[in-house]
């Protein structure tokens, strides 16, 4: 596990063991949001309303577990007053966390709207979903992967395939207007795909996000905006 291996010369021990602690806990809250993405991706391409039922009733635990990762930080930058890489670790480990919980949120909303997509069962879906997802789901896991290894390199692949995900939304839409046009009875449910590509679209965002973080965390650097000169 390479996720802030450096340690600050002068760091009093009491903040190391709460370093790692905090260090342990984000990369369980990866875990529960990482399996949450891939049931409600696979809720979706298998069309299991019962998978994705218990991707919302699992929602819950990754609430818990980010709220407790936030208190951790806050707990330590108030006893502890963390500097340099210590305090950077911190600063981006509350913005990995806030994204996480937000991804898992998407989870839950992808769900939700396989829910209601399953009783749409004569509904010819558009094409190019498929794809989506599973392109949305591969940054996801290579953002935590990022995260795990401090592989800013793997980091800055997850921004690039951002476009991709952007690409293919754009694509879906247009389709989808094609498809109201047609046929607008099926307007509930290709309304919902659509809402169903808004949420895979941020998940995108959300994994670059993450990514953009562990740049920070690592090389310090902030790659937001396009600021990244590499």
């Amino acid at each position: 596990m390479k996720v802030h291996e450096a340690k600050s010369a002068q760091a009093p021990g009491g903040l190391q063991k709460h370093i790692e602690r905090l260090k342990y806990r984000i990369l369980a809250v990866g875990g529960l949001v990482e399996t949450a993405i891939a049931r409600s991706i696979s809720a979706l391409v298998q069309r299991d309303a019962v998978l994705a039922s218990a991707v919302i009733a699992a929602d819950a635990y990754i609430d818990r577990a980010e709220v407790e990762v936030e208190e951790d930080c806050v707990r330590i930058l108030e006893d502890h007053q963390p500097v340099g890489n210590d305090l950077r670790f911190v600063v981006a480990v509350l913005k990995i966390n806030s994204s996480l919980e937000r991804m898992g949120d998407l989870a839950e909303n992808i769900a939700e709207a396989v829910i209601s997509l399953s009783a749409c069962e004569r509904f010819r879906r558009v094409g190019g979903c498929r794809e989506m997802a599973e392109k949305a789901q591969a940054m996801v896991h290579k953002s935590l992967q990022a995260l795990v290894h401090g592989d800013t390199l793997l980091a800055r692949e997850v921004s690039r395939d951002d476009a991709a995900v952007d690409r293919l939304q754009r694509q879906i839409s247009e389709r989808i207007e094609i498809e109201l046009e047609r046929c607008p009875e099926n307007a509930p449910p290709l309304m919902q795909l659509s809402y169903l590509t808004r949420q895979l679209e941020r998940l995108g965002d959300m994994a670059t996000n993450v990514a953009e973080d562990v740049i920070y965390m690592v090389e310090g650097q902030i790659v937001r905006h396009g600021a990244d000169a590499k």
